[in-house]
């Protein structure tokens, strides 16, 4: 088992966790306005918790991808190729084909991620 120093991680900004607890202040005076408008605070909080949560994170096992609700544990012996997609984000591509975007990791963070996995400096796939 690995320690948790071990494990590189990749979050989104937190400014998006910032921005959802201030519309979840601002959003309590509507909400509580009405009951059945109540449900409004489900939306910030939703993004709080998203924000809070997701990402990728990277270890000599494998890839943990890491979503509003489940995670998914892809091992490195099923990753055939790294690389970006058109909008910089990146992705892996997995040997039985199936494409799949990293939360949270850019296309110039490719290079720690092929480090994190022990393979050295490897240049990834444009």
């Amino acid at each position: 088992m690995m320690a948790r120093s071990d494990t590189l991680r990749f979050r989104h900004h937190q400014a998006t966790l910032v921005a959802a607890i201030v519309a979840t202040i601002g959003a309590l005076p509507l909400a509580s306005a009405r009951t059945y408008l109540l449900p409004i605070l489900l939306v910030p909080l939703a993004v709080a918790v998203w924000a809070w949560r997701a990402g990728t994170d990277a270890d000599t096992a494998g890839l943990r991808l890491r979503a509003l609700v489940g995670e998914r544990r892809v091992g490195w012996e099923q990753v055939a190729e790294l690389g970006a997609d058109p909008r910089g984000r990146a992705v892996v591509q997995l040997t039985d084909g199936e494409l799949v975007v990293l939360p949270a990791v850019r296309r110039q963070d490719l290079p720690r991620l092929v480090a994190a996995a022990g393979q050295g400096d490897a240049e990834p796939a444009q």
